[in-house]
């Protein structure tokens, strides 16, 4: 059984960091893993992907609006995924979820493990 637990929300200004982690429970190392994020009235949305195999069109994969200023990482010998993420902006506003998938990653309906999520405000 799949278990993730996300820390690092916050508020911070805008341009500030913020470093959100994923504490990953049972064997994911060859699971895809990536993060997501859902603001109020919207539809929920991937921020950046890590994908062991590549089997879904790249290794590392980030939203446009992201890229630039996010960086996913992942450390297996502490079972956590990392998000870095830089020069926020009030548009970054959302509850980010962490989540994994074995096998194809690319839709929200892909992945059939979630965190709970943390809640990132951007003022």
């Amino acid at each position: 059984q799949v278990q993730l637990v996300e820390s690092g929300g916050g508020s911070v200004q805008a341009g500030g960091t913020l470093r959100l982690s994923c504490v990953v429970s049972g064997r994911t190392s060859n699971y895809c893993m990536a993060w997501f994020r859902q603001a109020p009235g919207k539809e929920r949305e991937g921020v950046a992907r890590f994908d062991v195999d590549g089997v879904s069109g790249g290794r590392i994969q980030y939203a446009d609006s992201v890229k630039g200023r996010f960086t996913i990482s992942r450390d297996n010998a502490k079972n956590t995924l990392y998000l870095e993420m830089n020069n926020l902006k009030p548009e970054d506003t959302a509850m980010y979820y962490c989540a994994a998938a074995l096998g194809r990653c690319v839709k929200v309906a892909d992945f059939g493990y979630w965190g709970q999520g943390t809640q990132v405000t951007v003022s």
